[in-house]
């Protein structure tokens, strides 16, 4: 069964791995389509969710399917399952250095990481129970494996669907604090109100806002606006933002119901 779990998870690798590099691929040509008004990033972020799913899956299937088999453990070959193994961990290693760089900067590279990473530490389970078995003969060590690499996997399967769904939902990224960045925007000089504040991430690494600023009549706009964008930028990262600039005597956004 260990060894079922981690040909299951090299699986998963496959396709996980094959619909990032589809996304990113994707989202790298834009979209020629007007109506697209954001591309295709959000590709990568389904992507991520999709391998989110798939590793969900196998971990519970194989969690499953072990505690079945610990109270009816099955006759199994030590040495065939040790030379695979072996051969899978090789394989994994290879992965694991490749995507390890880049699993930092895009959620999507990340789930395909996390299947990589998954798998790696199935295989060395596998060897450890292969070993084992081999010594002791003690078959119930299979499944034991089995449900231990399935426990290794739900969290961090989890925390991966987390934060794409956050996305998903246009939830403030997780490092803004949506307080601190509306009072360092009313702290700007001429700046009277801050309202209808967003911030959202469109894909990993790449955060948007809009927000309306308040001034009096005469405060020079183009110093209040310049210095927002400058502050969004060195304080948060933000680069792409959205700024509206009021008079502080102009009828406002009151009548909006959402």
């Amino acid at each position: 069964l260990a060894l079922l779990s981690d040909a299951g998870h090299m699986l998963t690798d496959v396709g996980g791995i094959g619909m990032s590099l589809a996304a990113i691929q994707l989202a790298s040509r834009g979209s020629a389509r007007l109506h697209r008004t954001y591309g295709l990033y959000r590709l990568e972020i389904l992507a991520a969710l999709a391998n989110a799913v798939l590793l969900f899956a196998v971990a519970g299937w194989v969690i499953y399917e072990a505690i079945g088999r610990i109270g009816d453990p099955v006759e199994v070959a030590s040495g065939p399952m040790l030379v695979v193994a072996v051969a899978g961990l090789a394989a994994n290693v290879v992965a694991f250095l490749l995507l390890r760089s880049a699993a930092e900067e895009s959620l999507n590279v990340k789930g395909a990481y996390l299947e990589v990473v998954a798998d790696l530490v199935g295989s060395i389970g596998v060897i450890i129970g292969a070993v084992l078995i081999g010594l002791t003969g003690q078959t119930w060590i299979d499944p034991a494996v089995g449900v231990g690499i399935g426990l290794f996997i739900l969290p961090r399967t989890w925390k991966l669907a987390g934060q794409a769904l956050r996305i998903l939902v246009q939830a403030a990224p997780a490092h803004v604090d949506l307080d601190a960045m509306s009072e360092e925007l009313a702290s700007l000089e001429g700046v009277s109100d801050v309202h209808d504040l967003h911030v959202w991430t469109l894909t990993s690494e790449m955060d948007v806002a809009t927000v309306h600023l308040m001034v009096g009549r005469d405060v020079d706009q183009h110093r209040v606006l310049d210095q927002a964008r400058e502050l969004l930028q060195a304080n948060y990262g933000i680069g792409h933002a959205t700024l509206q600039v009021e008079p502080d005597d102009h009828r406002g956004c009151d009548e909006v119901t959402w």
